[in-house]
């Protein structure tokens, strides 16, 4: 079973930058290892992906809408996912979950929600 946990949420300006954590916990190495991801959902819509990496190395992945302006990491140990936000809109505006689940072979990532924290909330104005 894994548990996680965000936190850094908060209120930036417009253009500002903000760094998330995700406290893994559990088992993540067990097989070919586990996809970690990103999701946001903002008032009245739907939860949406927004970057997510193989926890095994090899390229994270982004949604357009981030790319170039967020970054998705993990530290060497693998029991913290990070999410660097720079040149935050108020359209970035959103509760940000992080999220887990078992990959099938290397590098095979998806969205999948199988495992899903808290979420932390992120206000740019």
């Amino acid at each position: 079973h894994v548990q996680l946990v965000e936190s850094g949420g908060g209120s930036v300006q417009d253009g500002g930058s903000l760094r998330l954590s995700c406290a893994v916990s559990g088992d993540t190495s067990s097989g070919y290892g586990y996809c970690m991801a990103w999701f946001r959902q903002a008032p009245g819509k739907e939860r949406e992906g927004v970057a997510r990496l193989w926890n095994g190395g090899g390229n994270p992945y982004y949604t357009n809408l981030v790319k170039g302006r967020f970054t998705v990491s993990q530290d060497s140990a693998k029991s913290t996912l990070y999410l660097e936000m720079n040149s935050l809109t108020p359209e970035d505006t959103a509760t940000y979950y992080c999220a887990a689940d078992v990959v099938k072979s290397p590098r095979s990532t998806t969205w999948s929600t199988n495992y899903l924290g808290q979420g932390t909330q992120l206000t740019v104005s």
